[in-house]
């Protein structure tokens, strides 16, 4: 439950309300300071932990714009979803935030979980429930042969989320991205710089092709992308082409079918929009 306030917690004067997929160039959008619960126009803190034994919701690493709660909410809104949504800020070893290697049809080149061992960064965990869990999924193309995104379950072992209260989780879910990740020229997967205008500034410096398809600007790029589902394909394709393209390091945990971790009571995939 959360803790009673006084304090104006909408989203707005938080300073949290951007949505990226109405305005790409703000991806990913801004991440709250704290945990807090996503509580329809409001974040509230959390009163206590949230942890997985117990409850019927599953812990998913936030890399992207799923850490945005104006992104979030827009996501539920879009099916009439108004559930909270636990935001648990933790300390994750062994991943890093990647560039992906396709452009989405909102308009941006968004974030991918990459392998990292010895790396570590605050993130946020969501702990979804199962209606929560089918609208993510969907929104990151998990049920279509043509998304872009598999949810993997990553252990412990390999993957270390601890939680503030010195919890550590048993593991948890990713976005992994089938079409690679972006390299940083050696090999590496490159890390995304957090803001998307630095990054399309970058690529379209870097590819006179790219430049044809999408113009030179982050904001032409973005109104193209936008614009024609086919050109964000093409788009896709050309990084490919241009041998730009890595493995995230994380692909053996996508297991076709089949996982390893908990999930609650199955709930048919909405039909959402691709990013």
């Amino acid at each position: 439950m959360p803790k009673p306030l006084g304090e104006d917690r909408t989203l707005r004067a938080l300073g949290l309300a951007g949505v990226p997929r109405e305005e790409p160039l703000l991806y990913p959008g801004a991440w709250p300071r704290e945990s807090g619960l996503l509580d329809g126009d409001r974040l509230l803190p959390l009163d206590g932990p949230v942890h997985e034994d117990g409850a019927d919701r599953v812990p998913v690493l936030a890399i992207g714009s799923n850490a945005s709660p104006g992104q979030l909410r827009h996501k539920m809104a879009e099916f009439g979803i108004g559930s909270p949504i636990p935001m648990v800020k933790s300390r994750v070893t062994g991943v890093d935030v990647g560039v992906s290697a396709h452009v989405s049809r909102m308009g941006y080149v968004s974030a991918s979980p990459v392998r990292a061992p010895g790396v570590v960064r605050e993130l946020f965990v969501l702990w979804l429930d199962a209606e929560q869990l089918a609208v993510i999924d969907a929104s990151e193309g998990v049920p279509m042969a043509a998304g872009n995104f598999d949810r993997a379950w990553l252990p412990a072992t390999d993957v270390r989320v601890e939680t503030a209260d010195g919890t550590v989780l048993r593991g948890t879910y990713a976005y992994v991205n089938r079409h690679g990740v972006l390299h940083d020229g050696n090999g590496a997967p490159r890390r995304h710089p957090g803001e998307q205008r630095p990054l399309l500034t970058e690529l379209l410096q870097g590819s006179a092709r790219l430049r044809e398809l999408f113009g030179v600007t982050p904001e032409e790029f973005c109104a193209r992308a936008r614009a024609d589902r086919r050109l964000c394909e093409r788009g896709t394709r050309l990084f490919a082409e241009e041998k730009r393209v890595t493995a995230s390091g994380l692909e053996r945990y996508v297991l076709s079918g089949r996982t390893d971790g908990p999930l609650p009571g199955a709930q048919p995939p909405p039909t959402a929009p691709m990013p």
